[in-house]
């Protein structure tokens, strides 16, 4: 199965009803979601808003109490081995091995999934984002932006369809979240389905295509980022000047320095 080649016809990841306790905590209270082929959906909230728990569910980590929901047209309850085939994903911290170097770390994850060539697999990954001229290096070396794109890169072994990211830029500094938004935009280029949990309002309008809301286990809004903006007032337009926001200057001055050690004259 590949990105290109879903099991059966209709959306990536179909959500009826879910609910989820854990004793007498409802975390989940009945969600209700659709996601199409090759977009990205983020799915925004707070903490404690039930956003790990429903990807928990949806990747066959923990059971719903009720409901149903499927990856690919395959049951996440009745069919799992099926659904684990079909997607990958990456938690909040990037699971590499710091001993190895970034392409051992490729290759290692390509011969578990047996896939065929795993060191052509781990060269054509480390090109694909920007990690040839580390892939020698420790892993441990590597930056925290780095060592995300490597994460990432090992998610895509295999050609899963969907890949579930859980707060994947949770930690990084403004640069490196800059570089995990770039490559999550080349995964759905690329046809990959990506269902985003965040808690940060810029990255879901950055990347995502259609954002749903959860709130206290529910979803509370779902649409693309201009409907949403539909469900407030008429905004009341007045002529300000616009002053630049930390994370703009913070990128200036640091690549304005970066160009400054590049061109020693």
């Amino acid at each position: 199965m590949t990105a290109h080649a879903l099991a059966e016809p209709g959306p990536a990841i179909r959500v009826t009803g879910l609910t989820k306790s854990f004793t007498d905590v409802e975390v989940l209270r009945g969600v209700d979601l659709t996601v199409e082929r090759g977009t990205i959906f983020a799915l925004l909230g707070s903490n404690g808003a039930g956003k790990t728990t429903a990807i928990r569910i949806l990747s066959t980590l923990i059971s719903a109490d009720s409901g149903t929901a499927s990856i690919a047209g395959r049951d996440v309850a009745s069919d799992a081995a099926a659904v684990r085939a079909a997607i990958s994903l990456t938690g909040q911290f990037a699971a590499v091995d710091e001993v190895l170097t970034g392409r051992e770390n490729l290759v290692l994850i390509a011969r578990l999934r047996r896939v065929p060539n795993p060191g052509r697999i781990a060269d054509d990954l480390l090109a694909r984002f920007a990690l040839t001229d580390a892939g020698g290096r420790r892993a441990g070396t590597y930056s925290g932006g780095m060592r995300r794109r490597l994460d990432l890169a090992m998610s895509l072994i295999g050609d899963p369809p969907v890949i579930f990211l859980d707060e994947p830029t949770t930690g990084l500094d403004p640069e490196a979240r800059i570089e995990v938004w770039q490559a999550v935009k080349q995964l759905a280029a690329g046809g990959t389905t990506v269902l985003l949990t965040t808690q940060y309002l810029e990255e879901a309008e950055q990347l995502a295509d259609r954002i749903a809301i959860l709130h206290e286990g529910v979803i509370v809004a779902d649409g693309t980022l201009a409907d949403l903006k539909k469900l407030l007032p008429p905004v009341q337009v007045e002529y300000v000047e616009k002053q630049p926001s930390l994370e703009e200057v913070f990128l200036a001055i640091v690549g304005a320095r970066g160009n400054e050690e590049k061109d020693p004259s």
